[in-house]
């Protein structure tokens, strides 16, 4: 194993993380990507390089835009080896990454809002864009970042100028583009514990002197770091079943290893100085294992037991045993399940960015249609046992099945003028459709009520479906205005129209379909009892919101070394529909009711005041950032697990609603330095103070507005150093350690226990690699470790009301080696 042969490499990573200091975003980026906005490259020697970001759609440099913005490039990236975007969060202040329970999706969080629910139609507050297109699914926004030129997280209500509107935030990343008169390849290849294996490369190609194709492509594989390690017993039903009795452990084989294939294809055209068009297709195809799901159900210390206790499928000493070897999982392939197969997501993209020069401006379109299908089944309570018959019980397998296709189109103009006065124009479209269905497979009631009429319930799928149809329109406009050399003040404002259409059939087995009870009926996946396919029961709603943004900011260059900024921006994100309504057809016949119930949700809204200044002194060796920002919340949308009873049994229902309202106060600080030639030192800290000012629910338990805010830790901080000398006049050995550290924070809220409230556990996190390359880049060999304390942490947990509280935790300590390669030859 790596770690036998590799473990003590962990002292020299933690004397490269002692040395860890303070931080910035980027640094050099090779030269075979300078047509993309990003760290300029300066001479060994010469101070911190210089970091040109797009926040405010224009190039600027970092130290003088007038935002609270972060970079990171490909340099920090390499040397970091984050393994998705989420490690990215580690180097920008107040931005927390995790997963949603259950599923490899992001859970994105600034600035007090997050992600914590995979409802398809609910609109994040952190919206990510790729090369400018907005990725609508958190299912596939945390990137590989194989070749990534750079990465801006902006913080803060999103209103004005990015695609889609946000209350938290906006991840843009730009992948690196094609690069005329010039052939090169860069690869490299990882293998390491659990059977990592993972293989990229990258090839460019100019085509005569007017095109250049950027072909990219990667393969990633691994075992897992989970084990299928439950145990049970004995069972013991309300009602005699076949798993009466039962107990043992499951066959502890591995689970949670990654499959997954993509590509992207790239065309730049350049037939002139003024005119541009990069052409892209994206190609996804994830094969991954399902998320292993843990069950914890001891961490709840109230008085009501859940139902995976009573029923004896939950170990009692389960406490005592690494949660990574206590996975429960069913693997069934039957019930619609296919879970056998692993998740199924596939994601086709075609994109195109157009720019042309006018002398005054810059016009600038992106066109963009991805196409969606995400087949994601789960033994989501961590808990099952053995049956008389051989068949593993699915006390709540479930497999969520959607496609989806957006459509968006954004055309701008960004002025050129001599003069003191230049603005940013222009309009957006999206066009986004879902066909969703869940099928659940509720082993769990034939041991609390019994079989239904026409079979067990352990292998009959119950069906929810629905569909939406939404388009957002926005006009935008922002304006900038120098008053002097030192003086600038902007304004702006977007005009948005959303308009959703959703359509919805209570849950129902797969005989009703058709409104009466036809035992012909046969289906073979979830998805083909879409209500396209089966109208019957079927009820549409349609809601539509009209909601103007704006912002505004000054700025004033003190010296040539600070700058010193504030600004006010009101945002807001969307209201949504929610794909659980309908749950155990609780509404019957009334599909007046269910219509009443399926309503969507009305907009939150953001007004954030912030102020800050930039400095970077000591002959550019140090740079200095700092922003506080409040942030006052209006009709936060919530997502409320109720509870319900089900066939005289304790079950749920999630529900949206505005329920809330809050403010976040905080600090963000960014340092960066280079005191000795060769060695640079980064530190990031984020602090927030979150409290809800009220929060209001039917049949709460307590007064919900005393929880602290979702996926809102208080304190993070991140030190990293790289340091490279010198071996010879041919090679350099370059160490990079880092420490980061994320507090506790809340992943869910129950709303009849604050006990029954889930948390991820804070985390101090060491990671490091060493490097040893020739001169030039040209070839390389980098050992990693990751998580090398080898904490055990969470990632995402939840608490489904009465029946269990399982969790998801980060990978254990790790180590790899990369060997890579980057050689090319300008024409």
């Amino acid at each position: 194993m790596f770690t036998m042969r590799l473990h003590g490499s962990t002292c020299a990573f933690a004397i490269v993380a002692a040395l860890a200091s303070a931080s910035s975003r980027a640094q050099d980026t090779a030269a075979a990507d300078t047509a993309t906005p990003q760290a300029s490259t300066t001479s060994a020697g010469s101070g911190l390089a210089e970091i040109v970001v797009t926040a405010t759609r224009r190039a600027t440099d970092l130290q003088s835009t007038p935002v609270s913005v972060s970079a990171v490039d490909s340099t920090l990236i390499a040397q970091a080896s984050p393994r998705d975007l989420g490690d990215i969060a580690a180097f920008v202040p107040n931005f927390s990454a995790a997963t949603i329970a259950n599923f490899n999706a992001a859970s994105f969080a600034m600035r007090g809002v997050g992600q914590t629910s995979i409802i398809v139609y609910f609109e994040p507050p952190v919206a990510v864009l790729v090369d400018d297109f907005v990725v609508p699914s958190v299912q596939t926004q945390l990137l590989d970042t194989f070749d990534v030129a750079q990465v801006e997280v902006l913080r803060g209500p999103q209103g004005t100028l990015f695609g889609k509107n946000t209350t938290g935030g906006v991840v843009t990343v730009r992948t690196k583009r094609p690069q005329m008169e010039y052939v090169g390849v860069d690869a490299r290849a990882e293998f390491g514990d659990f059977g990592q294996k993972k293989v990229q490369a990258a090839m460019n190609v100019p085509i005569g002197d007017i095109a250049a194709l950027r072909l990219v492509g990667g393969y990633e594989k691994s075992d897992g770091f989970y084990h299928n390690g439950a145990c049970y017993g004995p069972v013991t039903g309300f009602v005699p079943n076949k798993f009466e009795g039962s107990t043992g452990c499951l066959g502890g084989e591995r689970l949670g290893g990654k499959d997954v294939w993509q590509a992207r294809a790239k065309l730049l055209i350049e037939p002139s100085p003024d005119f541009s068009a990069l052409l892209q297709y994206e190609w996804i195809r994830d094969r991954s294992d399902s998320v292993p799901s843990v069950n914890e159900n001891y961490l709840y210390t109230g008085t009501n037991p859940f139902v995976t206790d009573l029923l004896g499928l939950t170990d009692p000493n389960a406490q005592n045993v690494d949660p990574l070897k206590r996975a429960g999982y069913t693997g069934r392939h039957d019930g619609l399940l296919y879970m056998d197969q692993g998740q199924r997501i596939s994601v086709d993209g075609l994109y195109a960015n157009l720019e042309y020069d006018t002398g005054i401006g810059t016009i600038s379109s992106v066109t963009g249609y991805r196409k969606q299908k995400s087949r994601i089944p789960n033994s989501y309570a961590g808990a099952t046992a053995l049956g008389s018959d051989g068949q593993l019980l699915s006390f709540f397998d479930a497999t969520r099945d959607d496609d989806r296709k957006t459509f968006q189109q954004e055309l701008r103009f960004s002025s050129d003028f001599k003069g003191p006065f230049n603005f940013v124009a222009g309009g957006f479209f999206q066009r986004d459709k879902i066909d969703f269905c869940v099928s659940q497979i509720l082993g769990f009631l034939d041991l609390t009520s019994g079989p239904l009429p026409f079979g067990e319930w352990n292998n009959t799928p119950y069906i929810l479906c629905n569909a939406q149809k939404a388009k957002s329109r926005a006009l935008f406009f922002e304006g900038t205005l120098k008053l002097g050399e030192k003086l600038t003040i902007a304004a702006g404002g977007r005009y948005t129209w959303d308009d959703k259409t959703w359509m919805g059939r209570q849950q129902t087995f797969i005989p009703a379909l058709n409104g009466g009870f036809d035992p012909t009926i046969s289906i073979d996946h979830a998805l083909d009892a879409s209500v396209y396919k089966y109208p019957a029961g079927v009820v549409t709603v349609k809601d539509k919101w009209r909601e103007p943004t704006y912002r505004a900011s000054i700025s004033y260059q003190a010296t040539d070394d600070v700058f010193v900024f504030g600004g006010y921006s009101h945002g807001y994100k969307g209201g949504g529909f929610n794909d659980q309504i309908g749950g155990f057809a609780a509404f019957g016949d009334d599909l007046d009711a269910f219509r009443a119930a399926a309503r969507a949700t009305n907009p939150e809204t953001a007004d954030s005041f912030e102020v800050g200044f930039k400095s970077q002194f000591l002959d550019n060796r140090v740079r200095f950032n700092v922003t506080s920002f409040y942030v006052k919340y209006k009709d936060l949308q919530k997502q409320l697990n109720v509870p319900i009873v089900v066939n005289g049994q304790p079950n749920q229902v999630t529900i949206f609603v505005n329920a809330a309202s809050a403010t976040v106060k905080g600090l963000e600080g960014e340092l960066s330095a280079t005191p000795v030639e060769g060695l640079t030192l980064r530190g990031v800290l984020g602090y927030q103070d979150g409290k809800y000012k009220s929060y209001t629910a039917e049949n709460a338990g307590y007064d919900l507005a005393s929880a602290p805010l979702d996926r809102a830790p208080k304190w993070q901080w991140t030190a990293d150093a790289v340091y490279s000398v010198p071996l010879g006049d041919d090679y350099k050995l370059t160490l990079n350690g880092n420490v980061a550290y994320t507090g506790r924070n809340l992943n869910t809220q129950a709303i009849d226990d604050p006990r029954g409230n889930t948390f991820l556990n804070a985390r101090t996190l060491v990671n490091g690699s060493i490097t040893l390359a020739q001169t030039d880049d040209k070839y390389y060999v980098r050992v990693i470790g990751r998580n090398l304390t080898d904490k055990r942490y969470r990632i995402a947990s939840q608490n489904v009301a009465g029946l269990w509280l399982n969790s998801q935790f980060g990978a254990p300590r790790y180590f790899g080696v990369e060997l890579g390669l980057s050689f090319g030859n300008h024409l």
